[in-house]
């Protein structure tokens, strides 16, 4: 829906209000041409209702005009005498045509010093629950989110099980452009497991929906600070055409907004050429320089003829890093006890089998209560991934023979790597260089430069693209040239070497963005290996993400603050009670 339908669909709603309710403005004092005016008559109403104004403000908010409209609809029959349960259930199922019943049907009377104070137990928990849920969606879809780190590919920057709070307010918030859906979830209504969101396809027809056209398009509310190269951003996954994770099914086509949310570090700014070379990003030519709380990882193999170790690996602080055990035999209940701990297993040519597990490897006591009898192997050279500091700190340890770090060489074609192109021989560490679109900019155009821009101008930008020998169309019409509609990042992962980023899937759209993290306010050590194995990492509870230095966890000086309320509340209580 864009800007011109969008005023249109209101005026329409405008027009249903008015036919449902003029005759209750006039019994409440009213005119009823107020009933008609935009904006205006829900002022009126909120006088009529009794309720604040600014409340007419919630009523053109996205999502969450979705949970104010039944509690207005509610309120409008109550202030005219109709507060029985069964008319409350009523007006809501009906999406408010009640109110037409009761404007043409009823002899009602405005009540205009209605108490607004619930009159059952059931009714003030109900009437608390539906504005704490209100506030909630308001805070969640404008200001501040929670996410939680599901993988590595910001390790050591962030780990997996960071609980953050990320905030939309720093760049803008993105106003909702699915306007039918559920408060507070994202495109997956939790237990349930069934779609949050009018869809724009059919996931079983593959057909479009006709409730689309209620979406909106991309607008973006003012925001305080403009995405800075090397800030950790999260965005929309350009790429996400997942119907369910995990199951094989036909993709289909996502709002923006309902797509499933990445968090990488922008290391690439609209306007910028970027390459990278031998696994260090450059940007217009000067290798970037990155924040000192950034914990780039990349690949080594690490040598040893008399074999490398795990218990060395763990001493020097080596946590990316499997071990493999090896037994001659094992049946099904031993295999039970201990698949908790495994990554996965395999039978070797010597017709032992080899269990794989992570660098936690299985407790002692777990193979003993299984009754097993495992070694662990220790191969002569083993696959790291680590930071240059912890690279530096192996190669000085006499118990190792070599550290080598793993590049791919330029001009060797790396897999699944954007622009997905043969034209293109590049790799993960040697990249570009590629041009990032800004906004009003013209590029030329031809076939060898089309893979880079094609996706942007299909699918980013809505424009149909064709090729009739050399020449190229876009809408249309012949072109050796093209304008970009909006600006476009470069994200990658600070794990370098296992991060699926734009050096995959391209370009990330303006639109696209969500929000900056800026606070973790839980960390999980372990956290997808089964709640048994969970320990909290202590130091990173209560740390801001961005800043310089070692992260300073504020934990203890928020409970002190907590302990601190309690004893002024105690005490104000108390003497309270002794005034009274």
């Amino acid at each position: 829906m864009n800007g011109t339908q969008w005023i249109i669909f209101i005026l329409i709603i405008q027009v249903i209000h008015f036919l449902g309710t003029w005759k209750l403005y006039v019994k409440a004092g009213r005119k009823a041409w107020e009933a008609a005016i935009p904006i205006y008559n829900g002022i009126v109403l909120m006088q009529i209702i009794n309720r604040p104004k600014w409340w007419v403000i919630l009523l053109f908010i996205p999502i969450i005009n979705l949970l104010m409209f039944p509690v207005i609809w509610v309120e409008t029959i109550r202030s005219f005498g109709r507060k029985s349960l069964m008319e409350s259930w009523l007006v809501v199922l009906t999406l408010g045509f009640y109110i037409y019943y009761v404007n043409y049907t009823m002899d009602v009377k405005h009540i205009k010093d209605r108490s607004l104070h619930p009159t059952t137990a059931l009714g003030e928990w109900v009437s608390s629950i539906v504005f704490a849920v209100v506030a909630a969606t308001l805070v969640h879809t404008y200001f501040i989110q929670p996410y939680v780190i599901p993988t590595g590919s910001l390790e050591k920057t962030l780990r997996i099980g960071d609980f953050l709070f990320v905030s939309k307010f720093h760049y803008g918030a993105r106003v909702p452009m699915t306007t039918i859906a559920a408060p507070m979830v994202h495109d997956t209504i939790p237990g349930l497991g069934i779609r949050s969101y009018v869809a724009d396809v059919d996931p079983k027809t593959y057909k479009t929906s006709l409730l689309n056209k209620t979406h909106l398009p991309y607008l973006r509310l003012p925001g305080v600070t403009k995405i800075d190269r090397n800030d950790i951003v999260v965005f929309s996954w350009p790429a996400d055409t997942v119907y369910r994770f995990f199951k094989k099914e036909r993709g289909v086509k996502k709002p923006i907004d309902k797509k499933s949310n990445y968090v990488k570090r922008c290391v690439g700014i609209p306007g910028d050429s970027l390459a990278v070379i031998d696994g260090y990003v450059y940007i217009n030519g000067k290798q970037t320089v990155l924040p000192d709380r950034a914990k780039p990882q990349y690949d080594y193999m690490a040598y040893s003829q008399k074999g490398v170790s795990s218990r060395l690996l763990k001493e020097l602080g080596v946590t990316d890093f499997n071990r493999i055990y090896v037994t001659s035999q094992i049946n099904q209940n031993q295999l039970n006890v201990i698949m908790p701990y495994l990554l996965g297993s395999r039978r070797a040519e010597s017709g032992n089998i080899e269990l794989i597990t992570n660098h936690l490897g299985i407790p002692t006591n777990v193979i003993r209560s299984a009754g097993l009898s495992l070694k662990e192997q220790t191969d002569r050279q083993r696959l790291l991934t680590i930071t240059e500091d912890l690279a530096e700190k192996l190669k000085n340890n006499a118990a190792l023979d070599s550290v080598v770090k793993i590049i791919s060489p330029k001009g060797e074609k790396g897999y699944n790597i954007f622009p997905q192109n043969n034209s293109y021989a590049w790799n993960n560490d040697n990249f570009g260089p590629i041009y990032l679109p800004e906004k009003g900019k013209t590029v030329d155009l031809n076939l060898e430069v089309l893979p880079l821009y094609k996706k942007i101008i299909k699918d980013y930008e809505g424009n149909t693209l064709s090729v009739n020998g050399r020449e190229i169309s876009i809408n249309g019409k012949p072109t050796d040239t093209y304008t970009f509609k909006q600006d476009y990042y470069w994200m990658m992962g600070d794990n370098r070497d296992h991060s699926e980023d734009s050096r995959t899937w391209g370009y990330v759209p303006e639109d696209h963005i969500v929000g900056t993290p800026i606070f973790i306010w839980m960390s999980i050590d372990n956290f997808r290996d089964g709640w048994r194995n969970w320990s909290i990492r202590w130091d990173r509870v209560f740390t801001t993400v961005n800043g310089s230095g070692e992260p300073v966890s504020y934990f203890k000086y928020f409970l002190l603050a907590l302990a601190g309320w309690f004893v002024f509340d105690f005490f104000r209580k108390r003497r309270k009670k002794a005034n009274d």
